[in-house]
């Protein structure tokens, strides 16, 4: 959900910059950045926005010089001269009433509304060039993220495919597994079974089927075979399919570590570990899809 574009123009009696950018995000959290005068622009944005985005933390922001000014406020007589008037009606009112107000500078007063104003104010409405730029900017900054996603879209197809090889492993060792911790639970159960005079051979039996069952991974195989599958067909079809690539590496990570956990063997419990590993790496990857 990475992603920049950015748009440059000059109609003559102004330049202006455009920035639009995002960072990771799980839902959609626009802002907008724009220069007094501008404000009619926020709502084409948002609208903008809401049509072409659906998760990241984004930032679009508009710097704009107007040339009549070079970009300076003016000193407005009118307006200082009414400030003046004003602050005059105050000191007295205030002197009647035996208050000391604190003398007030140049620069206090040009934070008076009316006393400055002139070649960065836009007076005359958004230019229609700059508005015109709006669609522009949005299109420029999906196709960036277009690209970037298919990139890695090659780079999650590659990690399913060694996911898929560490499942086959995992397949193959647990079944070499299964024939070794055979042999070993039934001695076992003879061993119990000399020890005590008094065994019960159906609650062993029943014993031996629940440690068969604690120790069969067939299930987490096989739902972690069908993640790759639900991954792909979600990579294949495209759009925005972050949220759900994001649920699926939950369920990844939810099989890697009852695999891990019900192993048993050394070499299986590898394989869980090397998993977990390659499964944060994709989910790394899919927080930058939207």
């Amino acid at each position: 959900m990475t992603g920049f574009a950015s748009l440059s123009g000059d109609n003559g009696g102004g330049k202006w910059d455009w920035e639009l950018r995002s960072l990771n995000g799980k839902g959609l959290d626009f802002r907008v950045r724009l220069p007094d005068g501008f404000e009619a622009l926020e709502p084409l944005m948002r609208a903008e926005a809401k049509r072409h985005l659906s998760r990241g933390n984004v930032t679009a922001s508009l710097k704009y010089v107007d040339r009549g000014g070079v970009g300076f406020a003016q000193v407005q007589p009118d307006g200082l001269a009414a400030a003046m008037e004003a602050l005059a009606a105050i000191e007295a009112a205030a002197e009647a009433g035996g208050f000391n107000l604190a003398p007030m500078n140049a620069a206090d007063l040009t934070t008076i509304p009316g006393v400055l104003g002139g070649a960065s104010d836009i007076t005359s409405g958004v230019p229609d060039e700059v508005k015109a730029q709006v669609p522009e900017l949005f299109a420029l900054f999906v196709a960036m993220r277009q690209t970037e996603g298919a990139a890695l879209g090659e780079i999650l197809t590659g990690q399913l495919a060694t996911v898929e090889d560490l499942i086959g492993q995992a397949t193959t060792t647990a079944e070499a597994r299964a024939a070794r911790s055979g042999d070993i639970l039934r001695e076992k159960v003879a061993a119990l079974v000399d020890a005590s005079d008094q065994s019960d051979p159906a609650r062993l039996q029943q014993e031996l089927a629940i440690l068969a069952v604690k120790a069969d991974v067939t299930e987490e195989i096989d739902r972690l075979r069908a993640h790759v599958d639900a991954a792909r067909g979600l990579l294949a079809a495209g759009g925005a399919i972050g949220r759900k690539l994001d649920f699926l590496m939950q369920e990844f990570n939810r099989e890697a570590n009852t695999l891990c956990s019900k192993s048993g063997s050394t070499e299986l419990t590898q394989i869980g570990m090397d998993l977990k590993v390659l499964i944060d790496q994709m989910r790394e990857q899919v927080q930058n899809l939207e």
